[in-house]
C-alpha cells in the first residue's frame, strides 16, 4: 500500500472511531493508546510506519468499541489480534515508552 493510500485509510478509520464514540457517548471507553501515538491523519510528514501503527491501533479501538456494545467475543479476539499486529510496528523506544 502506498503512503497516500495509507493516510486515506487512517483518515477514514479516524472518522469512524469519532462517530462511534459520539454514538456510544464514550461509555467509559479508554482509547489512550491511539492518543499516545501523537499522530493524526493530517500529519502527512510522518513516516509510513507511523501511519501503519496508527491504522492498526485505530482498528483495534473500533473493534473494542463494537465489542463493548455488542458483547461479541469474536470482536474481542479481533481487537486482541489487531493489538498484536500494531505492536509489531512499534520501535524499541516506543515499546519502552508505551507498554501495552
Amino acid at each position: 500500500m502506498q503512503k497516500d493510500e495509507l493516510i486515506q485509510l487512517h483518515t477514514f478509520l479516524y472518522q469512524i472511531r469519532s462517530q462511534l464514540e459520539q454514538i456510544c457517548e464514550h461509555n467509559g471507553c479508554d482509547h489512550s493508546s491511539y492518543e499516545e501515538l501523537a499522530i493524526t491523519p493530517y500529519q502527512i510528514h510522518k513516516s509510513k510506519r507511523e501511519h501503519k501503527l496508527a491504522v492498526f491501533t485505530l482498528s483495534k479501538d473500533i473493534a473494542v468499541i463494537l465489542s463493548d456494545n455488542n458483547k461479541d467475543p469474536g470482536l474481542e479476539k479481533i481487537a486482541n489480534r489487531l493489538d498484536q499486529i500494531a505492536s509489531r510496528f512499534l520501535t524499541e523506544k516506543e515499546k519502552s515508552d508505551h507498554p501495552s
